[in-house]
C-alpha cells in the first residue's frame, strides 16, 4: 500500500513537472483548449497519448523526431526530399522546438510539376530553404495555441495567419487535416497546401 501511494505521488510529480515544462514552451501563445476540444479535428489527434499518431500509414511517436518521424510517412516523401535537399534535416532534428506545418504529397502535386522539379535543383537550393522555412514556426505550437486572426512569425521570416472558423484550422490559406503531431523536438501539423511566401 505504501509504495503504491508514493508511486502515485510520484505520477503526480512527473505530471506535474511535464506540465510545467510544456507551459514555458508556449509563453508566447495564450491557450484556449475549450475552444479546441469542441472541434471535430482534435477527436483523432487528442487520442495521440504515447503511442502517438498515425500519418501517412505510419504511427508518428514524441520518442522521435520531427524528421524521423516525417520520414516514416508515406504522405511527406516529397517534403522529406526536399527538406533534404534544402538540408533542413539536421537542423529539423535539432533540440527545437519547433512547430512545422508539413505539406502532404497531395499539397506538392498541386505545384506545378516544372516549378517543383526547378526548386529541387541545388542551385535553387536557397530559394527551396525560404519556402520550407515559411513552414516553420519557433516554440511547440499545439491546435489550441492557435487562434483565428492570429499571425504567427516563420523562421523564414514572413508571417503565416490563422483562421479558426466552424471547427476547422486554416494556416496561410491550408487547412489543418491531422493536428498536434508531437515529437521529441516540436510539434507537426499536416496542411494540405504548400505556403508560398511573398
Amino acid at each position: 500500500m505504501k509504495k503504491q501511494f508514493l508511486s502515485l505521488v510520484m505520477a503526480v510529480a512527473f505530471v506535474a513537472t511535464m506540465s510545467a515544462c510544456n507551459s514555458n514552451k508556449t509563453e508566447s501563445a495564450s491557450t484556449d483548449t475549450a475552444m479546441m476540444d469542441s472541434t471535430g479535428m482534435m477527436d483523432d489527434a487528442s487520442t495521440m497519448g504515447t503511442e502517438g499518431v498515425e500519418v501517412g500509414g505510419a504511427m508518428m511517436v514524441p520518442s522521435k523526431n520531427i524528421v524521423e518521424n516525417a520520414a516514416g510517412s508515406n504522405d511527406h516523401t516529397t517534403l522529406v526530399s526536399a527538406v533534404t535537399a534544402a538540408g533542413l534535416a539536421e537542423t529539423l532534428s535539432g533540440t527545437g522546438p519547433f512547430t512545422v506545418f508539413a505539406p502532404t504529397n497531395g499539397a506538392f502535386a498541386k505545384v506545378p510539376k516544372a516549378t517543383l522539379d526547378n526548386l529541387m535543383k541545388p542551385a535553387m537550393k536557397a530559394d527551396l530553404t525560404k519556402i520550407l522555412t515559411y513552414h516553420v514556426v519557433p516554440g511547440a505550437l499545439m491546435a489550441a495555441d492557435l487562434k483565428d486572426g492570429q499571425e504567427l512569425t516563420t523562421v523564414q521570416g514572413q508571417k503565416l495567419k490563422v483562421t479558426v472558423k466552424d471547427g476547422k484550422v486554416w494556416v496561410g490559406g491550408a487547412t489543418v487535416t491531422i493536428a498536434d503531431v508531437v515529437s521529441s523536438n516540436g510539434v507537426t501539423h499536416v496542411i494540405d497546401g504548400v505556403l508560398m511566401p511573398n
